[in-house]
């Protein structure tokens, strides 16, 4: 791992992608395009040199950035990089890497701001539109439930369970104690298929019936269970499979 004095030092000799800060002296700096143009006209190369803040020896901070994307196979490589990662990176170091695992991470929490609270959830479509952005793409398994009024329009978000799906791990109880607490009118759980492919398994269903069935207890009905794959989703509501044992 470097040291954090490595940060102002690229071993790139035999990197391609390495060229001296000449080579670049004449374009317009990040900084300069953002004042002038605007955020919205830079480049993700251009927003990662920003971030940056400076190059590291005999690479411009752009050449870098453009580097790290390469290396990292875009955007998304980049945001699921950990801190040990990036301070792994020649050129990066402690310091930078804190800065960008930083960044990334408001990114993602910006997605979960309640600024769908009030939309009326009655399809699969919409609970993509609520939970698709974040959960498309993480690496385990996430079960989440979404609290409803009487309009069926979202109150909350309650995030149940991380991990591979089981019945003893999204137990009923788990999964309407919010509902009750927030005196929830109905309910709609989802969860990610880090595969890829939504199919809902065996182990999908059975918890659905268990779901539906606590739900008819309680008085609070489970409405539907979205699966969330990549780039589709299935409802089992919409299959004909949200039902009781």
């Amino acid at each position: 791992m470097p040291h954090a004095a490595d940060e102002s030092r690229v071993e790139g000799a035999r990197d391609p992608l390495r060229v001296p800060i000449g080579a670049v002296a004449d374009e317009l700096l990040p900084r300069e395009r953002l004042h002038a143009a605007g955020v919205a006209a830079l480049a993700a190369d251009e927003l990662l040199a920003l971030l940056l803040g400076t190059g590291a020896r005999a690479v411009h901070v752009s050449e870098l950035a453009r580097v790290l994307i390469a290396r990292a196979g875009g955007l998304r490589g980049l945001a699921h990089r950990t801190l040990d990662e990036w301070i792994a990176e020649r050129g990066v170091g402690p310091a930078r890497a804190a800065r960008l695992v930083a960044a990334f991470e408001l990114a993602r929490r910006l997605q979960h701001e309640p600024r769908t609270r009030g939309l009326a959830i009655r399809s699969g479509a919409d609970v993509v539109r609520v939970l698709g952005a974040r959960m498309r793409d993480q690496p385990k398994e996430m079960f989440v439930a979404l609290l409803l009024d009487g309009k069926h329009r979202l109150v909350r978000e309650e995030m149940v369970s991380q991990g591979s799906l089981t019945a003893s791990i999204v137990h009923p109880r788990e999964v309407f104690r919010a509902a009750i607490r927030e005196g929830a009118a109905a309910l709609v759980v989802a969860h990610n298929h880090p595969s890829g492919d939504p199919t809902p398994s065996r182990e999908d269903v059975d918890i659905t019936a268990r779901l539906v069935e606590a739900g008819q207890l309680v008085g609070i009905p489970l409405l539907d269970h979205v699966v969330l794959g990549e780039g589709s989703h299935v409802s089992l509501r919409e299959r004909g499979l949200l039902c009781a044992r």
